[in-house]
This record gives C-alpha cells, sequence and structure tokens, in this order.
C-alpha cells in the first residue's frame, strides 16, 4: 500500500488493521457462521432467551444469508444444548471457574469445545485459529491468548492422536 497522496492532493484517511484486514479477507461462509453462533451464545448466556428466540433474531441480522446454515445451527444449538457438558470438559482447562470468563471468552470456548468434540472433519488447528480470531475481533485484549491455551489443552484432551502428530510434524 502505498503512501502517497491521492490524486487530489490530500492524504488518504488513516485505516485501522481491522478496517484493512477485513477489507483485505473474505469471509468464508463458516466464519460468519461462527461469528453469528457467537453472538447468539453470548445473549443466551447474558439473557438466558430460548435458542428459538435466539435464532430468530440473528436470522434478521445482516449478512445471515451469507453462513453456512446448518453450521450455524448445530453451534448454536449444539452449544447451549451441551453447554453443561462443554463447561465441564473446559473446566480441566481453566484457571477460574466457568461463572467468572466474560461471556465473550466462554461463548468463543463453548463454540471451540463443540467443534473439538463434535465436528471431527475439522482439523484441530483449524477449531482453534478460528476460535483465536473469534477472541481477537469480539473478545478483550489478550483473550485470544487465554482461547487458545485452554483450547490446545482440550485437543490433547479430546483428539490425542490428532494433536500428537501435529506436534510431531516440522
Amino acid at each position: 500500500m502505498s503512501d502517497a497522496p491521492p490524486a487530489t492532493g490530500r492524504p488518504a484517511p488513516p485505516r485501522s488493521p481491522k478496517t484493512a484486514k477485513s477489507a483485505k479477507a473474505h469471509k468464508s461462509p463458516r466464519r460468519r457462521s461462527r461469528e453469528l453462533a457467537l453472538q447468539g451464545l453470548y445473549q443466551w448466556l447474558i439473557s438466558g432467551a430460548t435458542p428459538s428466540t435466539i435464532e430468530a433474531h440473528i436470522r434478521e441480522m445482516d449478512g445471515f444469508a451469507k453462513c453456512d446454515l446448518e453450521f450455524f445451527d448445530a453451534l448454536l444449538r449444539g452449544g447451549i444444548a451441551e453447554a453443561a457438558v462443554l463447561d465441564a470438559r473446559l473446566a480441566h482447562h481453566l484457571d477460574r471457574k466457568v461463572e467468572l470468563l466474560s461471556p465473550v471468552e466462554h461463548a468463543v470456548l463453548l463454540i471451540g469445545a463443540y467443534e473439538l468434540e463434535r465436528c471431527v472433519e475439522v482439523p484441530y488447528r483449524v477449531v482453534i485459529n478460528e476460535a483465536v480470531e473469534l477472541a481477537k475481533t469480539f473478545g478483550g485484549t489478550d483473550g485470544h491468548k487465554y482461547v487458545n491455551g485452554v483450547l490446545d489443552k482440550l485437543a490433547a484432551e479430546l483428539r490425542p492422536a490428532e494433536a500428537a502428530a501435529a506436534r510431531r510434524a516440522p
């Protein structure tokens, strides 16, 4: 990207890193599904609304048509239905009680844990990378580091052969 002023003679307005990155990156339908599921799980964690109510609200959002609907349904409904089991699995790798997690980190970890356990066709490194990206976009300053560490430990537990093979690879 050139730092030269545009032809008008006025300097171009600065672009934030997120703006520049998002302008270049095309979101896949699965990435969009994860973002929408995150918003739905966040809403569920905060309000306790029913999955049907949350899903109806999410379906009205801009960009919903660009998501992988089947994957979105699996993440949202599966994350809610299996939250207690997923939280129990996550609890072994947390440095605090699940209830003390920020709602964004909690929702990201639910999605990551669900994918590690139920979406075995998705490589574990992809699951972790996608969760880290969600945490960077929607979470606090260093939340992505926490999410990465927790899901890496959970992957070793849920997908030991895959995680061990990946660690041995150059």
